[in-house]
């Protein structure tokens, strides 16, 4: 049996892939803060939801500890992890980063993600075909002004995926994803940006304009398809627009 960890279900791009997967059958453990009504309304044989603040490695730690992980894994033949939670803020120039906000963003954007990743191997079967899946960002290989944190964090999900594949870990695959630009919170948050934190954010404003934002919907069903795929993990960074429908 197929079954899937998602993070960051409760809205957004993480809630139409946990969609996306309970559509297809697929058992889905999520992991978020908050709940997700809709989705435990409509599958609620499928869906277990931990609210479970990720950017709190303590907290995270403590769950990893716990045997809920390994009792969700047991005996599956196939085990999904999508590292989909993440955060745009700090947004701006060095000086206008306070300390506990970068923290904050590294633990959510990087910490929890590697956690994840490295619990699911150990509590998995060895014999399970294991794949991961970070969802990246053009903005791990594009450095923008007032988004060095985002940028690096980004940036790291790309090379622990690049560092990972050459483990050569046997039934593992990973993949760290670009998705596009989606039309999701974070777009609004990024156009909300003052043009002194954020140079760039006139160009945000004319993608939205232009109807230039996938839908979220349609960027989790090619996420989805990518990571189901026989040849998943092949390049250890991707990005979904470069990738053949």
């Amino acid at each position: 049996m197929t079954v899937a960890i998602v993070t960051g279900h409760s809205r957004g791009l993480g809630a139409a892939i946990a969609e996306n997967l309970l559509l297809r059958g697929i058992p889905v453990l999520a992991l978020a803060r908050h709940g997700n009504d809709g989705l435990a309304a409509d599958f609620a044989d499928l869906l277990r939801e931990v609210r479970l603040d990720l950017s709190d490695s303590g907290a995270l730690t403590r769950w990893l500890e716990s045997e809920a992980l390994p009792a969700f894994l047991a005996e599956q033949h196939c085990v999904l992890l999508i590292n989909n939670a993440g955060m745009l803020q700090p947004v701006a120039p060095l000086a206008g980063q306070p300390p506990a906000a970068v923290a904050r963003a590294v633990a959510l954007n990087v910490a929890a993600p590697l956690m994840l990743a490295a619990a699911l191997v150990a509590a998995s079967p060895a014999a399970a075909d294991r794949r991961i899946l970070h969802v990246s960002s053009g903005a791990a290989r594009t450095a923008y002004p007032g988004w060095s944190v985002y940028c690096a964090t980004k940036a790291a999900l790309d090379h622990h995926a690049r560092s990972v594949a050459l483990d050569g870990t046997p039934g593992l695959r990973i993949g760290s994803v670009a998705p596009g630009v989606i039309d999701t919170g974070m777009q609004g948050e990024i156009r909300a940006s003052s043009i002194e934190d954020f140079p760039l954010q006139p160009r945000f404003e004319a993608l939205l304009r232009e109807g230039q934002l996938s839908a979220p919907r349609d960027c989790a069903e090619r996420l989805v398809d990518c990571l189901l795929a026989p040849g998943f993990g092949d390049m250890p960074t991707s990005d979904l627009r470069d990738i053949a429908r």
